[in-house]
C-alpha cells in the first residue's frame, strides 16, 4: 500500500472543493472496488476524500412520480427497499445477482456505477494495459480473452463493463445526478458511461470535479413483465459472461413498449434500440425475440477464446425476453436458471 492523505467532507460543498484542489484525489464510500485496486498498485492516489458520511442516503419519491436515489444508498438496503421492490423489480433483481451479501451491505449506489472493469490484465500491473497505462498496449486482444467484450470493442481495448445493477439501470432510462465546481447537472444514463475508442482509461464522462448525488428513476417501472438473467461460471459470487436486462409492455397480446440491456458483452451496459424498436407490435414469441437477438448481436466480434459469447448472448436474449413475456422472472434466490 502506498502513502496518501485522508480528508473527510462534512457536506457535497466540501466534496467538490477538496476534489477540485486536487483532481489526483479518489472519493472513497464503501471502498469495495477502491482499495483493491489500491492493493494491486493499479490506483495510487494521492489524497482519499471520506464520503461516506454525506447526507445522500435517502430512496425518496421525485413530483414527475419516478424515485430519487441517493447516492450513498447502500446496494442491499436499495434491493429490499419497498418501493424497488414493488415498482422496479428489475433493478432489485440485478442488485441482488451482483457480489455476494456482504459486498452488497458496503458498496454505495454511485459506487457501483464507477467500478472499474475486471480484466486480469488490467489487474496485473506487470502487464500492457491502455486502460490502466493509455499507450502502454492491450494484453487482452491477443490474450487470454474468454472474458471480454464482443460489442462496441476498440484497437486499444476489450475489456467488460462489471456492474450488474448498471445494466437494469440502462434498460430502465434511469439518470445520474452530479454535482462539480461549476453547478450541478444531470446525465442521461446512456450517456454516462463510454465505449472506449481510444481513451479506454476514461470510463464515464464525469468531469475531473464532480461527485454524484442520486440516480433517478422514471415512472415506469416495467413491474408486470421483466426479468434479469446473469450466466456466470459459477452460480454465486461470479461477474457475468452474459447477463440480460428486458422489460416488456404488453397490450392485448401484442407488445407496447420494449428495453433490452445487456451486461458482460461490452465496455459500457449495452442498449440498442433498434432492437427494442423492432419488438414494438409484434406477439411476444421466440421467433420476435430471436429477430430482436440477432438485431442486437448484428455487429458483435468474437475474439480468439470468446466467441462462444455469441450464441450465449442470442439465447440468453430470448430466454430472458420469454421469462419477461410470461411473467416468470429469474429469481436469484433460485440459482438454477429457469
Amino acid at each position: 500500500m502506498n502513502n496518501f492523505d485522508y480528508a473527510r467532507a462534512s457536506d457535497v460543498a466540501e466534496a467538490v472543493r477538496l476534489k477540485a484542489a486536487t483532481p489526483e484525489a479518489k472519493f472513497i464510500a464503501g471502498g469495495t472496488n477502491l482499495i483493491d485496486l489500491m492493493k494491486y498498485h493499479v490506483e495510487q492516489p494521492r489524497q482519499l476524500i471520506d464520503i461516506s458520511r454525506l447526507p445522500l442516503t435517502n430512496v425518496e419519491e421525485t413530483s414527475a412520480g419516478g424515485v430519487r436515489i441517493g447516492a450513498l444508498v447502500p446496494n442491499s438496503t436499495l434491493a429490499y427497499h419497498p418501493a424497488i421492490e414493488s415498482r422496479y423489480p428489475l433493478l432489485a433483481s440485478a442488485i441482488l445477482a451482483g457480489a455476494s451479501a456482504q459486498l452488497r451491505n458496503m458498496a454505495s449506489t454511485g459506487g457501483n456505477l464507477l467500478q472499474r472493469t475486471r480484466c486480469a490484465y488490467f489487474y496485473d500491473v506487470a502487464t500492457p494495459c491502455n486502460k490502466r497505462t493509455p499507450g502502454a498496449g492491450c494484453s487482452a486482444i491477443d490474450g487470454l480473452n474468454r472474458g471480454h467484450a464482443i460489442l462496441g470493442t476498440s484497437a486499444d481495448c476489450i475489456a467488460t463493463h462489471p456492474s450488474d445493477m448498471c445494466v437494469a439501470l440502462a434498460a430502465l432510462d434511469a439518470t445520474v445526478h452530479v454535482a462539480g465546481a461549476s453547478g450541478g447537472r444531470v446525465i442521461a444514463f446512456a450517456d454516462f458511461h463510454r465505449l472506449p475508442g481510444d481513451r479506454p482509461d476514461l470510463d464515464n464522462t464525469l468531469h475531473a470535479d464532480e461527485i454524484i448525488t442520486a440516480i433517478e428513476l422514471p415512472p415506469k417501472g416495467f413491474a408486470a413483465n421483466y426479468s434479469y438473467l446473469k450466466i456466470r461460471d459459477r452460480l454465486s459470487y461470479a461477474f457475468a459472461l452474459v447477463s440480460v436486462a428486458a422489460a416488456l409492455e404488453l397490450d392485448g397480446g401484442r407488445i407496447r413498449e420494449a428495453r433490452l440491456a445487456l451486461g458482460g458483452v461490452a465496455h459500457k451496459p449495452w442498449r440498442n434500440e433498434t432492437a427494442e424498436s423492432a419488438l414494438r407490435g409484434q406477439v411476444p414469441d421466440r421467433g420476435a425475440f430471436g429477430r430482436a437477438a440477432d438485431i442486437l448481436l448484428h455487429d458483435a466480434k468474437a475474439y480468439a477464446h470468446n466467441a462462444f459469447k455469441l450464441p450465449l448472448a442470442r439465447r440468453a436474449i430470448v430466454r430472458t425476453l420469454t421469462q419477461a413475456a410470461s411473467a416468470t422472472p429469474q429469481i436469484q434466490s433460485i440459482k438454477s436458471i429457469r
